[in-house]
């Protein structure tokens, strides 16, 4: 039986890769301007939500909102910008280093600990990714950095989350996004401004709609679970990578980039699997 964390997590991954579907659809709009629509819409929709559940918009913690705010605008502009230019499966791959950053940054940050074990399924997962670089061509070194830069923001952004799980509704954590977010990339795409057509303006409503759904429920899940077991669930978003990539874009991989992407996943679910052991243990024990 899952729990609420995890549940929260699958549908997050589900709409996330939705997301990345629709990104990669305007190859043309610059990722800082895909981002600029994105926020227009989030914040449009969090301002709506929280008035009908009369939540203060503000927050209390402002502090940790707007570095959470911060560290998310930048991971995801670069990650929008990976998305448009390598294989959709091969970008998705490199962000998903975003929970092994999550749990080694969460030990200094919200006082987690990772389990030795776990370090060894974070590393199982980590060669799996270096074997997607290696045998990616379309995947250049300056475009492997930017992802991994991205991927570090991420994990940034994750522990603040967690840091704020007891002072704020996660309504108001995603507000700070967009909050933050509109005017930095508002000024930036002000100098490079691309005018969307036709479809692109549909397909740009639908990245802020599909993200902002799935902010809401990632948020939800960092907040109902520990870092080191909700982040490493992210990883199955390759397996919507892989079927999407393949039917919209005609994306392939060779043997050895498959292989990268399994042994990834096999270390994903040994540290899932072994985190479920460790809590049911914990539990058993509780009960006199």
């Amino acid at each position: 039986m899952f729990t609420s964390g995890v549940r929260y997590m699958l549908l997050a991954t589900f709409f996330f890769s939705l997301m990345n579907v629709f990104v990669k659809m305007v190859p043309d709009i610059p990722a800082v301007e895909i981002v600029f629509f994105r926020s227009v819409v989030s914040l449009f929709l969090s301002f709506f939500f929280l008035r009908i559940q009369s939540v203060n918009i503000w927050g209390k913690n402002k502090k940790v909102l707007l570095l959470r705010g911060v560290c998310g605008a930048v991971a995801l502009i670069l990650y929008f910008t990976t998305l448009q230019l390598i294989p959709l499966a091969s970008a998705v791959t490199i962000q998903f280093l975003s929970p092994i950053f999550s749990s080694i940054l969460g030990i200094y940050i919200v006082k987690e600990k990772v389990k030795p074990w776990q370090w060894i399924f974070y590393l199982l997962a980590f060669s799996g990714v270096i074997l997607v670089k290696g045998f990616d061509p379309r995947i250049t070194p300056s475009l492997f950095a930017i992802g991994i830069v991205s991927a570090f923001f991420s994990g940034l952004a994750y522990n603040f989350i967690r840091k704020l799980k007891q002072t704020e509704h996660p309504l108001v954590i995603v507000f700070y996004f967009p909050l933050v977010t509109l005017p930095v990339t508002g000024l930036i795409s002000a100098f490079d401004w691309y005018k969307p057509h036709g479809s692109e303006w549909f397909i740009l409503l639908l990245v802020g709609v599909f993200t902002q759904v799935a902010q809401y429920f990632m948020t939800k899940a960092y907040q109902a679970e520990e870092l080191s077991k909700i982040a490493s669930l992210k990883y199955l978003g390759l397996i919507y990578a892989l079927g999407f990539g393949y039917v919209f874009f005609e994306e392939t991989f060779n043997l050895m980039t498959y292989l990268g992407m399994t042994v990834m996943i096999v270390g994903v679910v040994l540290n899932v699997w072994y985190k479920n052991n460790l809590a049911n243990a914990e539990i058993k024990k509780a009960i006199p």
